[in-house]
């Protein structure tokens, strides 16, 4: 059953905190939800090309918060903030609220961010690059980034064949019963002349063991969803002590190759 169940709504209030946070009555639950609903679209829809992994709202008394975590902030926030001042004037129109703020925070690592890695292999699709080709690509830039494993799931007509057809690509591990493993999931559609093509995507970022803070403004990732300067810079630490290693083994791999080589002169003469 774990195939049927969304695993971000499996997850909430476990490892996951919900991606609204206000409280609604009866009488005004329906409204506000309909307005997150709208925010949503319209953002999407406007910053079409910023890589929107995820829209954050939460309400005060009168007051509205919208967080806009993106990979490419500089495509919201625009020229000297003209941009965001733009949106929050159309937000304001959309919703009729007049105290409306909002943030930004950027993405480190898009590579991890289910919403934008099949937001990249779509837009792909859509400039007519064979859809092997760019999961594939995806698949191998998550899995460097340090996730434990990728699922990706394409439905449509793949390629522009007359019939439609479903293909996964998957590598690692991806356990999705397991409620403590961080899996980030997403959805999105590539709008193809040929018709509407459906992409998938599973990324497992590993085990949760502690208290995770449930604020979906803190939490990112593994351990490196804190923004804080330090924390950031560690994981490139070990990526560069990577780079050292692998240094070292091309090395001995250079001298293999010249005794190989070597040998090859040798058999030949």
């Amino acid at each position: 059953m774990g195939q049927k169940a969304n695993p971000i709504g499996n997850r909430l209030g476990i490892i996951r905190g919900w991606e609204s946070n206000w409280y609604g009555s009866k009488k005004d639950y329906a409204s506000k939800l309909i307005e997150d609903h709208k925010i949503r679209t319209y953002l999407n829809a406007r910053i079409n090309k910023g890589g929107i992994a995820k829209i954050v709202i939460e309400r005060t008394l009168g007051k509205l918060i919208v967080t806009i975590h993106t990979s490419k902030p500089g495509i919201i926030i625009g020229k000297g903030g003209g941009e965001v001042d733009r949106i929050k004037e159309e937000l304001k129109k959309l919703t009729g609220k007049e105290d409306v703020q909002i943030n930004i925070l950027e993405i480190r690592r898009p590579e991890l961010d289910a919403n934008i890695v099949g937001d990249t292999i779509a837009r792909q699709i859509e400039n007519r690059i064979n859809f092997k080709r760019a999961t594939k690509m995806a698949v191998a830039s998550t899995l460097r980034m340090g996730a434990e494993g990728i699922k990706v799931k394409l439905s449509g007509r793949l390629g522009g064949a007359e019939i439609a057809r479903s293909e996964e690509f998957k590598q690692g591990r991806v356990p999705l019963h397991t409620f403590r493993m961080d899996i980030d999931y997403a959805n999105v559609f590539a709008q193809t002349v040929y018709g509407k093509i459906g992409i998938k995507v599973w990324i497992c970022k590993g085990e949760v063991l502690g208290k995770r803070e449930l604020n979906p403004n803190f939490v990112g990732g593994k351990d490196m969803s804190d923004r804080r300067p330090g924390e950031e810079r560690r994981p490139g630490g070990d990526r560069r002590d990577d780079r050292r290693g692998g240094g070292d083994r091309g090395g001995r791999g250079g001298d293999n190759r010249g005794g190989n080589a070597g040998g090859g002169r040798d058999n030949r003469r």
